[in-house]
Parts: C-alpha cells; structure tokens; sequence
C-alpha cells in the first residue's frame, strides 16, 4: 500500500477520491430514494366524503378546506381551446397564463394572438413557461406581445453553474383571467392537443374551467413562482377579487374542494400525502387515468391493499401511443404485482391519452398537473385540486367509463406470456424510476 502511493503523485489520487465519490453520489440519486419513508401508512381510514376525510387531507396538506366556486370537464382540443380563447378576449385587468410546454403551430398562433390583442386593450399580461418544457417557444411570434406590454419568463432555464436548479422543473398548468375565471389539467399548448384525438397525431386530454375561488387558488399557484422568479408581488383586486364571480355560469357547482400547490423540497412532499389518503380511504372504487404511471412502492402498495379489500381499482394508462416509453416500461414492471392483487390494467388505444384524473368513489375527485410518478410529487413544481361534489365526480366517472371503451384491459395470462426481453427491458428502466 505504501509502495503504490509513493508511485502516484498526491494531485492524481485526490482526482480519484473525487472521481470515486461523484460516482457513489450519482449512484445513490439515480436508483435510490434518500430520505423518503420506507412505509407510510394511516392509522385510521374515514370514509371518502365525511367531514373526518376532508378534514384528513386538508390538515395533511396544509391547504384551506374551501367551499362553493364552479368546475366544467373540458374534453379535447375541440372543447379545451375555444373556452380558454374565450375567457381570455373577455378579460377585463389581467392573463397570468402558466404552461409546461409551448410550440409553434396553430395553437400557438391562435393564443398569442388573442394574448397580444389584450395586451393592446391595456390588460395586465404575464406569461411564464418552463425552461424546458417550452425550449421550442416561437420567440420571434411573441415579440409582438411583449411589444404590446405582455411579460414573458422562464422558469430554470439551462444555465452554466444552475444545473441542478435546471433539473426540477415547472410542471403547472394555471391560467388565469382577471382571478374569476382559471384553466388547469393535462394540456399545455400544442397541435397535438388540437382536435379530438382523432387519430395518433392528436392527444387525448382533459382540461377543467373554474370560476370563483378555485380560480384565486390557481392565481396563488401562478403569484407564488412568479414573485420568487421576478420580485414582483401580484397583489391588488385585478388579481384577487373580492367577488370572484362564484355565482358566473358555467359549471357543476360545487361543495368542498381542496388546492394542493406542490414545491420540491428536501423532506415535505405534500402530493405524496395527498394521494395516498385519497387512495387509502377508498371503500368502493378507484378510477385513475394517467399519462405516466411510475408509482412509488407506498402508492403500489395501498392500490393493490385496497383492490384486495374488494375495491374496484382500475386504471387506465397510454399503450405505444406515449412520448415517455421509458417512463411506460418502468411503470410496466409493476404490472403483474397489481394484477395479482385484483387492479384492472387498461392500456388506452387511439392514441396518446395524457390526461391526469383520479376519482374515489364516485365522489372525491383530484384534478390537476400531476403525474403518478416519482417526479411529480418531489422534483416538479405541481398543482392539484381535490373537489367532494358528487355532481362533479359522476362526471370525472363517466368520462373515465367512456374512455374505457376505447381500452383493452391487460389480462394476467397475456402478461405471462410476454418474452423474456420485455421482461429485461421493464427490469432495466424501472431501476431509474426515481427519476420519473
């Protein structure tokens, strides 16, 4: 030992240490999940849609149990698109609009144009995307908005020395005109969200429109990253209405709903808690739709304790049709376990269905950016919300049973007989799934 560092100069052995322990420490991110509990678990279940549920999850979540306001279910680009162009070509004061992805195309035209036109009409006009998600940003077409006084950032752009800040991303969606009215789900703007998911080139996808104080929640969602990202505290009644218009038509009116702004943090991850109260309360069913199902080993856990329980568990997730198939073949690896348990496995046909949708027993309904993958609940910046309204939830239910028809259920004898190199392939990206 003596002899091998007398032969290599002091400099050469402390690049290996440092080699040595930059190599242990991307090890450990990548295929294991630090500081996160082995089992979490609730030490008693109330029934989805008590006051002991709701006061469950709004303590859990530190979020306010809130009441009235109005939800729509919008399906589609064909229903998604007109209502946001029309909201925004009645605002009055202010657009905060906040996506994950932007590309040019139509939609793209189409937003920036009535954008720019309310910017013109002296409407406060804020437009703030994420570093990566909307790298392909027409820039040049949205001059003109910023010509017209509109705000244009982005959040953690790639930048030399912000490498590890680049890797947590923006993944909330909350569009909101004059804090009345406000838009959130699975869709962002594209062309693929155009349409009515027709064919492979067009997504199926959910949006839901808010009015009254669900949409000041998603204006909290959008002031909160764009004070920390600008300086500029958005305060004053163009933003927060004393009135927010709970009485405006145009949706289920509703009870009680709950606004889940999630943050990455070193130990509080308040989706995570989230949803496994909503899951483990579940006395009847559970009907999830999800566009990248990479779960942890406590959400695998409560599904499959719950589909033994007698609960109808089904889930319903894209097939080839996907634009993460890594992300499909790690949630893939957990396939057989569920089914042994009794959850139903529903691969969506036409084409990518990246809706994101959960309702628990026809009632408790969460709705949202949010993936059902590790990244969702502890490296993105995400929003969910969670309404109690029985009027609501038999909508989110019969979508969910109306999608269904366009699925094929995976059945435990045909997952058995798939070869040995799916089995490898499941087996090689579910080791990264921490990083899904």
């Amino acid at each position: 030992m003596t002899d091998f560092f007398s032969r290599h100069p002091w400099w050469l052995l402390v690049l290996a240490v440092v080699g040595a322990i930059a190599l242990i420490s991307a090890v450990l991110t990548l295929f294991f999940g630090l500081g996160r509990p082995r089992r979490m678990a609730l030490v008693a279940r109330p029934p989805v849609g008590s006051e002991a549920f709701m006061l469950a999850v709004s303590g859990a979540v530190n979020a306010p149990l809130m009441r009235g306001g109005t939800a729509r279910l919008l399906n589609n680009g064909d229903q998604i698109f007109p209502a946001i162009l029309d909201a925004l070509r009645e605002a009055k004061h202010s657009i905060n609009f906040m996506v994950y992805i932007w590309e040019d195309g139509n939609a793209s035209d189409q937003m920036i144009e009535a954008l720019t036109e309310r910017a013109r009409a002296g409407v406060q006009v804020r437009l703030l995307l994420d570093g990566f998600g909307a790298h392909a940003a027409p820039m040049e077409k949205m001059r003109a908005l910023q010509e017209a006084g509109g705000v244009i950032k982005f959040f953690g752009p790639f930048r030399f020395g912000r490498l590890t800040a680049a890797y947590k991303r923006n993944h909330r969606r909350a569009i909101v005109i004059d804090g009345e009215t406000a838009f959130t789900g699975g869709a962002a703007i594209g062309d693929k969200w155009l349409g009515h998911a027709q064919d492979e080139d067009h997504w199926r996808d959910v949006m839901v429109e808010v009015r009254g104080c669900l949409a000041t929640n998603l204006q909290s969602s959008f002031t909160q990253l764009w004070a920390n990202l600008t300086g500029e505290i958005l305060v004053g009644d163009e933003f927060y209405p004393p009135n927010p218009g709970d009485d405006q038509p145009g949706g289920e009116e509703l009870s009680r709903h709950v606004n889940v702004i999630s943050s990455p943090a070193s130990v509080s991850h308040p989706l995570r808690t989230f949803f496994l109260i909503s899951l483990d309360c579940a006395r009847d069913s559970i009907y999830l739709t999800n566009a990248y199902f990479a779960p942890d080993v406590n959400t695998r856990r409560v599904l499959e304790e719950r589909a033994r329980a007698g609960v109808d568990v089904r889930l319903l997730l894209p097939n080839h049709h996907t634009d993460a198939r890594i992300v499909r073949w790690a949630g893939q690896a957990y396939y057989r376990s569920l089914l042994d348990a009794g959850v139903r496995i529903y691969e969506y046909q036409p084409t990518m269905i990246h809706a994101k949708m959960l309702v628990v027993d026809g009632v408790w309904s969460i709705v949202g950016s949010a993936n059902m993958d590790i990244r969702s609940k502890e490296l993105n910046q995400e929003g969910v919300i969670g309404i109690m309204d029985g009027g609501f939830g038999a909508e989110v239910r019969e979508t969910f049973l109306e999608d269904l028809e366009h699925a094929r259920e995976i059945t435990k004898a045909e997952w058995d007989k798939r070869g040995w190199l799916a089995r490898c392939n499941e087996r090689l990206w579910v080791s990264f799934a921490n990083q899904f």
